[in-house]
């Protein structure tokens, strides 16, 4: 593992209040769970499939129709649990939760509110190089997905699209130990980051796959130390909910926007509302959407369709074992095994499919802070420029590997491998053979760089006065010897000969 080092949060500080105020923020994340089939149906989970033709008997609450728990839907929360250190509930159980709305065909919810499958965890967020916070997880429940109203379609009108009625989802619930906007967001990209190493949510916020309820709330300084003491949620200050947040830009203008709301009503002698708000970005600002509920009004009871979850522990176990490298872990390797530094570690690592990629490269080139060099700054530079991502390079690890290796054994330059790269890029090809049929391989021979040199002394009287009286000047005769010799002479043996020959 790295060495972290686990800062103590930093309350956001909002300019422009009267007084000083903290900021407290608790996260309740749904994602959704990957998986081919429903929570309690074999229906399909298919993203943007003909409304309602993803719909079984069972999803549409027909009469009669029972639901059957899908096992995987719960290895994949069991496998999220312990890749987020939590504990594993080896007996949980599912409620009803009520409440009526058109995507809701049962009139209730299916979800875990008493006894959840996932217990207590935690995630590290990286602040930065060498710098983690820690947020405390509460639970992990497993739930059906409500349908979707569309509003847009008819100016009097408003329909139902119940395909994703009953798809499984994971509710993430942290503690408020996130402090400001920055960290919030920062929570959210290593949740994702994580779930999507361990393949049970795709992570897609822009489908809804993964979006979050926002709880911000405000107090004043010393106030969350008491609470850390107590545990009494009354020292935090009234929260109000953000709901169904899906980017985490708009989360962070939603709880700078929240807070500054919060603090001028305190401010002004009145009293927040607890209350569930939503977000306008073209506003940036958030409105009331409806009172807090708590649980009595859902009036929760166990499902009776429904036996009690119980799972064998032999069987989390294998689970376990089955777990990939996860982010921290594979970032820690590659600075151990690389060399390489926290920052490119973390890089590379930020995505599986990144990360899998430079492995590949490193391991064939056999120089893995070279290989890293040419992943970051120029296939992920022209990655980005084209709006690819690592899956849609057409330029193969392989490739890129015979392109660092060539660098490596002093074959090409590093601006002749820069050109090998593009003619790669756009065309394809062994980089090997490119250089061979092109001749682009990188002039060695001495005598064919001091020939090189002594021409362009010759020709330059008065720049070789500037350059001994001026040593620094020694690179323009570097660059013209390049310049000659098409960027194929060894930059180190130009540099070399050029000063034996001004004496320098």
């Amino acid at each position: 593992m790295l060495d972290l080092a686990y800062e103590a949060p930093k309350p956001k500080v909002i300019a422009g209040a009267t007084h000083d105020w903290e900021l407290v923020i608790g996260m309740e994340v749904h994602a959704q769970v990957a998986s081919k089939a429903k929570l309690f149906s074999g229906a399909s989970t298919e993203f943007g499939a003909e409304p309602n033709s993803n719909v079984s008997f069972v999803d549409a609450a027909m009469p009669g129709m029972l639901p059957v728990i899908n096992e995987y839907c719960i290895e994949q929360a069991v496998r999220t649990g312990l890749g987020l250190k939590a504990r594993i509930n080896l007996w949980s159980a599912f409620d009803r939760k009520n409440y009526f709305y058109p995507d809701l065909p049962q009139g209730y919810q299916i979800s875990q509110l008493y006894h959840p499958l996932v217990g207590e965890g935690e995630i590290l967020v990286d602040m930065g190089p060498g710098v983690a916070r820690r947020v405390r997880i509460e639970r992990i429940h497993v739930e059906q997905d409500a349908g979707k109203s569309i509003h847009d379609m008819d100016p009097g009108l408003s329909f139902v699209d119940l395909n994703r009625t009953g798809v499984a989802l994971m509710e993430i619930v942290s503690r408020p130990d996130i402090r400001g906007p920055e960290e919030a967001a920062a929570y959210i990209a290593k949740l994702r980051q994580i779930l999507r190493y361990l393949g049970t949510c795709d992570g897609n916020m822009q489908n809804g796959n993964l979006r979050a309820d926002v709880n911000v709330s405000v107090c004043r300084p010393g106030q969350y130390e008491k609470y850390q003491e107590s545990q009494d949620f009354s020292h935090l200050g009234t929260r109000c909910e953000i709901k169904n947040m899906n980017s985490m830009r708009f989360i962070q203008q939603a709880i700078e926007h929240e807070a500054r709301r919060q603090i001028a009503i305190l401010e002004a002698g009145g009293e927040v509302v607890q209350e569930t708000r939503l977000y306008d970005p073209d506003r940036g600002e958030t409105r009331s959407m409806r009172s807090k509920e708590e649980a009595h009004d859902y009036r929760y009871f166990p499902d009776p369709d429904l036996l009690p979850l119980e799972i064998e522990q032999e069987w989390v176990d294998s689970i376990k074992a089955s777990l990939p490298e996860l982010p921290d872990e594979k970032r820690a390797r590659f600075v151990q095994d690389y060399g390489l530094s926290e920052y490119d570690a973390s890089v590379l690592t930020a995505e599986l499919a990144n990360a899998d990629y430079f492995e590949a490269v490193a391991t064939e080139a056999g120089d893995g802070k070279l290989a890293a060099n040419w992943v970051i700054n120029e296939l992920f530079g022209r990655l980005k420029k084209e709006d690819h991502t690592i899956e849609q390079s057409p330029v193969s690890p392989s490739q890129l590997a015979a392109i660092v290796r060539l660098i490596k054994s002093d074959a090409i330059s590093g601006k002749i491998a820069k050109d090998l790269f593009e003619i790669v890029y756009g065309e394809g090809g062994d980089p090997e053979q490119i250089v061979e049929e092109r001749g682009m391989k990188q002039v060695t021979d001495t005598g064919a760089i001091e020939a090189a040199v002594d021409e362009i002394i010759a020709a330059n009287p008065a720049q070789v006065e500037k350059a001994q009286a001026n040593p620094k000047l020694v690179g323009w005769f570097v660059g013209q010897v390049m310049k000659a010799t098409g960027g194929k002479a060894n930059p180190r043996a130009v540099n070399e000969i050029v000063a034996a020959k001004l004496g320098l």
